[in-house]
């Protein structure tokens, strides 16, 4: 309640100078009304989301979000049982990397504020008589690029940070990585087909991670378009209830 009230706040900060709820004159929605009703929605939508998957397990819970290993660490997977307590270091990496990016999100929901700001009358027309989830894919592609350069930082140093048994997520992957390429570089790995692996988990999480909260703000927008009960506010109910 407290994050939706702060929505609420920043939406009314924000976007208060759109025209009013109805062209007096012809009276149907005008422009402006429909514009600031898509922000509203957006704003209240990527704090929500954010909100969900700061939680402790909102990554890691969530089937629909959980980010698992990169493709590349199939091969160790499919060959843990060549590396000492391999089981154990996969369920903690895998523990740590959804913690890393639990500890982003929290970071994520400032940066979607330029984008929602700079919805034109155009793009909002165009994303009112869009798919369910059309205002999603508008903040994603105007915010993609930005926001994965300014959340690849915040999960690299997360993943740095000491999360699991007071060690880092990048540690426990570079110790799973390390016993493996070890394997793999000798001649019985070599043999067995065993190629080494060197992949960095910030770009793969980052991309994972933004998958996942995307995934998240086009729930609550599918929501608010096609359940009243979800809207919640009179601006909402006047745009999406038309």
């Amino acid at each position: 309640m407290k994050k939706w009230r702060m929505a609420l706040l920043l939406s009314t900060l924000l976007f208060s100078s759109c025209d009013e709820l109805f062209d007096e004159e012809n009276g149907f929605l005008s422009n402006g009304t429909i514009v600031k009703g898509l922000k509203e929605m957006l704003v209240l939508g990527t704090h929500s989301a954010s909100g969900q998957l700061s939680m402790a397990d909102g990554y890691f819970a969530d089937e629909a979000v959980k980010i698992m290993l990169p493709p590349e660490a199939d091969i160790i997977v499919d060959n843990i049982s060549l590396v000492p307590g391999g089981n154990l270091l996969i369920e903690q990496i895998l523990l740590g990397i959804n913690r890393s990016a639990e500890d982003a999100a929290r970071e994520a929901a400032p940066i979607f504020i330029n984008a929602i700001t700079d919805m034109s009358i155009v793009d909002g027309l165009t994303i009112l008589n869009g798919d369910n989830d059309a205002a999603t894919t508008y903040l994603r592609n105007s915010t993609y690029t930005e926001l994965f350069g300014l959340y690849q930082p915040k999960l690299q140093a997360s993943l740095d940070k000491k999360l699991i048994g007071n060690v880092s997520t990048n540690s426990l992957w570079a110790t799973l990585v390390g016993q493996f390429n070890s394997v793999a570089n000798t001649l019985v790995g070599q043999m067995a087909g065993l190629q080494p692996v060197n992949t960095q988990l910030d770009g793969y999480l980052t991309d994972k991670a933004l998958d996942g909260l995307f995934l998240k703000i086009a729930e609550e927008e599918i929501q608010i378009r096609t359940n009243p009960a979800a809207r919640g506010t009179d601006l909402l109910n006047t745009v999406f209830g038309q």
